[in-house]
């Protein structure tokens, strides 16, 4: 008997929120090998906020998801068969691996399936030394091309990706503050990643002032929406702000935020405002995974991770990351399969 896959299939997109009719369960037998291919048994899975820009009728910055395709996303895994010298047996992977519980890996590349690199923990791919850490890494060291003495804000700061790009900035010598939604997380940001944060349902645009009277020199930005209004109303002369993401728009099919209505803030301070996507950057991946290697070699930067156990579970964790359910990156855990 053929192992079978149990697969997270696209069911309707979504007008709203992700629900039960949004996605399904499938099972279907794993094929058999040809030539230059792997099979990999899915063991971790990275859950991101784009991933819901995916499930939109609508490209983005990469095409949507079919209706009854797979669930593209992130994964990490271990070669159980392979008829690819480059993929031996017992090999850990990580790369576009879907929801499901096997992949065949078919030599991609840089964003298909790759050998973790010894002495790191397979998981860690899917966070500091993955999408996350590299969109951080990125937006702090090249988009806004932080120096020492800055006064930086970071919104979405309890999130897999602005928690490390707050701790990178500190790094790099900027005075940081943070945005979080819970006193959970204020404190987490706080203690544990060791900069400044302010609960976003406080009066954030008091708390800038305080932190930063002279107004901030940079802003690294995942959320949007009047978060974002406020670091336009206490920008520096000069101000640079780093576009990652708009989570409070929930990134629902009616779109993905307004623009700000005090946009004209820019021109004031004569500031500069970018959007930025960390795969157009690969020249400056290796640069990047060195410095954010060493810094967790020496303990110097630290992060959070919330576990899910079970596939079926994945929707629900997407759909937690807009509620706020999530400290640090969400992965979801998969029991090793049959």
């Amino acid at each position: 008997m053929p192992r079978q896959n149990r697969q997270v299939v696209l069911r309707a997109r979504p007008a709203h929120r992700i629900d039960a009719d949004t996605f399904a369960l499938r099972t279907e037998p794993v094929p058999a090998l040809a030539d230059g291919e792997a099979l990999i048994g899915v063991r971790w899975l990275g859950i991101d906020a784009t991933q819901r820009t995916w499930l939109n009728p609508d490209a983005t910055y990469t095409d949507p998801v079919a209706v009854s395709a797979v669930m593209r996303g992130s994964g990490v895994g271990q070669v159980l068969e392979s008829r690819d010298p480059r993929l031996p047996e017992g090999q850990w992977v990580y790369g576009d691996l879907g929801w499901q519980e096997y992949a065949i890996a078919r030599g991609e590349g840089i964003f298909g399936v790759n050998p973790v690199p010894p002495g790191i923990e397979p998981k860690h791919m899917l966070s500091v030394f993955g999408t996350n850490g590299l969109t951080a890494h990125i937006g702090i060291t090249r988009v806004l091309g932080l120096s020492g003495g800055e006064a930086v804000l970071v919104t979405g700061a309890a999130g897999g990706v602005g928690s490390l790009a707050g701790q990178i900035a500190r790094l790099r010598g900027a005075r940081v503050i943070g945005t979080a939604g819970t006193a959970e997380k204020v404190r987490w940001v706080t203690d544990v990643a060791g900069f400044d944060c302010v609960n976003y349902h406080d009066d954030v645009h008091a708390a800038l002032r305080t932190f930063a009277p002279s107004g901030l020199s940079a802003v690294f930005d995942n959320v949007g929406g009047p978060l974002l209004e406020t670091a336009l109303d206490n920008l520096a002369l000069g101000a640079r702000v780093a576009l990652c993401g708009s989570i409070s728009s929930g990134y629902t099919a009616a779109g993905y935020g307004r623009g700000p209505a005090n946009y004209m803030q820019l021109a004031f301070r004569r500031a500069r405002m970018e959007g930025f996507v960390f795969f157009d950057h690969v020249a400056d991946f290796p640069s990047a995974l060195r410095e954010l290697a060493g810094w967790v070699a020496d303990g110097k930067l630290v992060w959070n991770e919330t576990i899910t156990t079970g596939l079926h579970r994945a929707p629900a964790a997407l759909q937690g990351l807009f509620d706020g359910t999530n400290l640090g990156k969400q992965l979801i855990a998969l029991p090793e399969a049959p």
